[in-house]
């Protein structure tokens, strides 16, 4: 009788934590797999949803797809979630090719095409909102919406971006404002170079060749858009958002007051309700 109460527990305890981590969605750098891509094996994971549209997420620069995972559990009912590590980033390695906003928009690309991927919603976050920007106005993959949280866009950004990054080398960088950023990526990426990637981000932040950030050509974009900014953010200022607003038609910009450059974060609530209304909404 004891072997039976003890085996019967072993299962329940077995069951419980099974449906706990199926209940568990969000991204962990532990579930995903690779997709070789021009040289380097680009790391991506899926959180299926069988039969709902698709809702693919790209971070913000020396980032990773975790940083979306307090905002996760907002659409995982209702969307087929795709996170894609950025090339260098997180679990995907560098490759030897040049690091550059062209280069990653290439490689989300070959994950969407990879995947037979349709009906496309992107949430951006800073450089995932470029890259966003760039694949929506090459219209190469079949996108429907985008939201860009903190996107720049224009020769203007390099510019600024340029000024804010005099001084800052990698070496200096790692132990100050990437000292959490550069204890994930030594931690989690296959081929760890800090130093070489941080170096590549960079000059891919003030590249201002067409390679770069997508400038004019976001008067290409044809499907909704909806721009967040955090009032606080001195990496993308109101002139520049609003500029993008006029450049792009049947788009919105949200400015979030007291919020910073990850605007979702400080106030997901406001993030959910308008994110969500905008993803619902019926084009005419």
């Amino acid at each position: 009788m004891k072997r039976i109460i003890s085996t019967v527990f072993v299962l329940v305890f077995v069951l419980i934590a099974v449906n706990t981590n199926a209940q568990t969605k969000e991204f962990t750098h532990k579930s995903g797999k690779y997709l070789e891509v021009d040289g380097a094996n680009i790391y991506y994971e899926e959180i299926e949803n069988v039969g709902k549209p698709t809702l693919l997420f790209l971070h913000s620069g020396f980032g990773n797809i975790e940083e979306f995972n307090p905002i996760l559990q907002m659409f995982t009912n209702d969307y087929h979630i795709v996170g894609v590590d950025s090339r260098g980033h997180g679990k995907s390695t560098l490759g030897s090719s040049k690091l550059t906003y062209k280069r990653l928009q290439l490689d989300v690309e070959a994950i969407v095409n990879h995947l037979q991927l349709e009906n496309i919603n992107i949430i951006g976050y800073s450089d995932g909102g470029v890259i966003a920007y760039r694949l929506a106005s090459a219209n190469n993959i079949p996108i429907r919406k985008i939201v860009s949280i903190g996107g720049t866009w224009s020769l203007s950004d390099a510019e600024l971006m340029g000024k804010l990054m005099e001084g800052e080398t990698p070496e200096k960088s790692r132990e100050t404002w990437l000292r959490e950023s550069f204890d994930f990526y030594q931690t989690h990426n296959p081929i760890p170079d800090f130093d070489k990637f941080a170096k590549n981000v960079f000059e891919m932040w003030t590249d201002k060749t067409e390679d770069g950030y997508p400038n004019a050509s976001v008067e290409n974009i044809k499907v909704p858009m909806l721009i967040i900014r955090g009032n606080d953010d001195y990496m993308f200022l109101l002139e520049s958002a609003v500029e993008l607003t006029t450049k792009v038609n049947n788009s919105l910009l949200l400015n979030i007051p007291f919020a910073p450059h990850g605007a979702f974060r400080k106030y997901p609530h406001i993030f959910e309700i308008v994110t969500k209304d905008f993803l619902n909404k019926r084009e005419k």
